[in-house]
């Protein structure tokens, strides 16, 4: 049995629009399709790489419904907001592979819930 890669980050895009309040058009689809080459061509789906792997997931709604499509980075809690397949290529650039969030397109931070020992 094939041990499960580590995983660095999780990230989750509204990229299927089913809300009238989401974002309409063509922009989710660009989006995603953009994210996934990102991932790909800058090594962050490489299994073998020592920080980790980056996993996406295209989701319907994020119950952000402003702004969108709008991409959260786990377990990071930075929330991107219109997002667009430039300001994909950035956070990719920045974000992932400097650790560095592009602040000025951050909508919200949330902070992870820790339970009790």
């Amino acid at each position: 049995m094939s041990r499960a890669p580590l995983v660095q980050r999780h990230l989750l895009l509204c990229a299927t629009p089913s809300n009238p309040k989401c974002h309409q058009g063509p922009i989710g689809a660009q989006c995603w399709d953009q994210l996934k080459r990102s991932l790909r061509q800058s090594g962050l789906e490489d299994p073998r790489r020592d920080a980790g792997i980056v996993l996406r997931s295209k989701v319907d709604c994020l119950r952000h419904c402003e702004d969108g499509p709008v991409m959260l980075v786990w377990p990071d809690g930075i929330w991107y907001s219109a997002m667009t397949p430039e300001r994909i290529k950035r956070i990719v650039a920045e974000h992932l592979l400097l650790n560095q969030p592009v602040e000025i397109w951050i909508s919200h931070r949330s902070k992870l819930a820790t339970r009790p020992q």
